[in-house]
């Protein structure tokens, strides 16, 4: 019987090493891309769905639909959003894992608790200084920009500037309202160019706003 729980624990650690390699990969994308889900986010829900389903299998029955649903409308409860981003998605994911261990403890399985634990800090902890590695390295930002007036040279000098700040951009709109143009363009890069990015723009007499 030793031998045969010992077999059982190696499941579980292999389990949860791979949901945590799985989501580590899916949200490395999403968070080179600069999406609002990213690299710990995406872990932190993948290794949540696997413990849910590991409980659901050690306790003989599906798992608790109260429990999720409340657990969900929980989580929701901490997600903002404003006109520019979305922050408190890795609290909910914090407070959804923090279900599944509760309920891991509570079937008994406090092998699979204590290490989802150890796991989730590391997740939350170490893997937070690659974030922000990759988030200094790729960057992306909309720019707004509304010029003093209509002529198209403006926004060549600007794209031109952009280039030689070593990054790339893709102008997604232009418009024009009252004699001035206005135009969206998405810039990709380090964010220390970024932000030189702005301070040049500061000193373009011709951009009205950005």
């Amino acid at each position: 019987m030793p031998s045969l729980e010992f077999g059982i624990a190696n499941q579980d650690l292999i389990k949860i090493a791979l949901a945590v390699v799985c989501g580590g990969l899916m949200g490395l994308e999403r968070q080179y891309k600069n999406k609002t889900a990213g690299f710990r986010t995406i872990i932190l829900i993948c290794l949540g769905s696997t413990i849910y389903t590991m409980v659901a299998q050690r306790a003989g029955a599906g798992i608790n639909i109260n429990i999720v649903t409340g657990i969900g409308f929980i989580g929701a409860g901490v997600i903002f959003k404003d006109n520019i981003a979305v922050s408190g998605l890795t609290t909910a994911a914090v407070i959804w894992i923090s279900a599944a261990i509760g309920m891991s403890i509570g079937s008994g399985n406090y092998t699979l608790a204590l290490v989802s634990t150890v796991l989730t800090l590391m997740v939350l902890l170490l893997f937070n200084l690659l974030e922000r590695y990759i988030d200094k390295v790729h960057r992306d930002k909309l720019f707004v920009i509304e010029f003093a007036n209509a002529d198209y040279e403006n926004l060549a000098n600007v794209e031109l500037i952009i280039k030689l700040n070593q990054l790339t951009s893709q102008t997604v709109q232009i418009t024009k309202k009252d004699g001035c143009m206005q135009t969206a363009i998405w810039v990709t890069g380090h964010r220390n160019d970024i932000s030189k990015l702005d301070e040049k723009l500061l000193q373009m007499p011709e951009v009205k706003s950005f």
